[in-house]
């Protein structure tokens, strides 16, 4: 059974031993990973389902991976995408980014940098939004603050916190395992010991039905209820 609370990962790769281990790989981190072998199978899952963050090789069959990004992106599509490949000079690197993609990565690559670049990946794409509903009123990003509804208080949040809170408020309902907010969150830490700390941090701010526990899941944004 497919658990459609997890971040979604579309990766595109001719390769075939290569689109198994990145599909392994992310399984394992924590996605919900959709793989296509050629640019058209990846154009039509671009369009049709969505993602939190895309993968591409370059030299794609069918549809080169620049095309498919250019397609995606004249489509309407804002989703942030990384183009893996082993064309990496500059002027590659160049080349895909004018194209629309948000990051550049050449082959071979290393598995911890790759990583890392899909969390920055995800983080940047969130502060896009800039200020995100929540059961006390709104988290503004760039203050990393809590304006409350009713009083039009402040409450001013961590660089930590700020970033659970917006994790959870970017998909109200959806629940989080503490294994998903270590490795979206608190990517530096090793035991999610620190997440529920950080829960405690938060709803000794906000009150504690900001955050619902989801016993044997994990959290999720409160609803109020």
């Amino acid at each position: 059974m497919i658990d459609t609370d997890l971040p979604r990962v579309l990766v595109v790769e001719d390769d075939p031993q290569l689109l198994a281990m990145l599909g392994g790989l992310l399984t394992e981190e924590g996605y919900q990973v959709d793989i296509a072998a050629d640019g058209q199978q990846g154009l039509h899952l671009g369009l049709t389902r969505e993602y939190d963050v895309m993968l591409f090789d370059r030299g794609l069959p069918a549809i080169d991976g620049l095309d498919l990004l250019t397609r995606l992106r004249v489509r309407g599509i804002v989703t942030p995408m990384l183009i893996l490949s082993a064309l990496a000079n500059p002027a590659d690197r160049v080349a895909g980014l004018d194209a629309g993609a948000e990051d550049y990565l050449g082959k071979p690559f290393d598995v911890a940098e790759l990583l890392a670049r899909l969390r920055a990946l995800r983080r940047r794409h969130l502060d896009v939004a800039r200020s995100l509903p929540v059961l006390k009123g709104r988290l503004e990003l760039d203050s990393r603050c809590v304006v409350v509804a009713d009083t039009a208080a402040v409450v001013r949040l961590s660089e930590r916190e700020c970033d659970l809170l917006a994790t959870l408020a970017s998909r109200p309902g959806v629940v989080f395992s503490r294994k998903q907010l270590l490795a979206i969150v608190f990517d530096d830490a090793e035991s999610p010991v620190v997440v529920d700390t950080y829960v405690h941090y938060l709803r000794r701010k906000l009150g504690r039905t900001v955050i619902d526990t989801v016993r044997g899941r994990g959290y999720e944004l409160g609803r109020g209820g």
